[in-house]
């Protein structure tokens, strides 16, 4: 690059970098990069081996209600609480184990959902999830 020295309006000399060659060589370095990212980015032919894969079943789902008195519902038919031990109990030795979808009314008290909880725990089961409505 080429610095030059020209005379400005009040008789001092200004230096100033010549920015042609810099434009130039940026241009031409930048057609290079676009020329050989696509390039790049191919991958390397794999002849990979193929795999029968199992189907995977989705788990049985048990919806467990409990309305606003604290009553249950499994499955939307009422349940005793002397049953949900045993119904927990037998869900959780079933091969794949069935999601359980705990739907609490809002006027629950929470200890009622807590000791369903516990109940579920202490049965094995191991994918527990709350349903609740979206808000809007």
């Amino acid at each position: 690059m080429k610095i030059s020295s020209e005379v400005g309006a009040e008789g001092v000399p200004q230096h100033e970098i010549n920015m042609v060659p810099l434009i130039d060589v940026m241009l031409v370095l930048l057609i290079i990069f676009m020329i050989t990212a696509p390039l790049v980015t191919r991958a390397v032919e794999v002849d990979l081996p193929r795999a029968a894969a199992p189907v995977q079943e989705r788990p049985a789902v048990v919806a467990l209600s409990i309305d606003a008195a604290g009553g249950l519902h499994w499955n939307g038919a009422a349940l005793a609480d002397a049953e949900l031990a045993d119904r927990l109990s037998a869900a959780a030795a079933t091969t794949p184990q069935p999601e359980l979808h705990l739907r609490a009314d809002r006027a629950t008290p929470y200890e009622r959902v807590a000791r369903t909880l516990a109940a579920a725990r202490a049965a094995g089961l191991e994918r527990i999830g709350f349903v609740m409505l979206p808000e809007g």
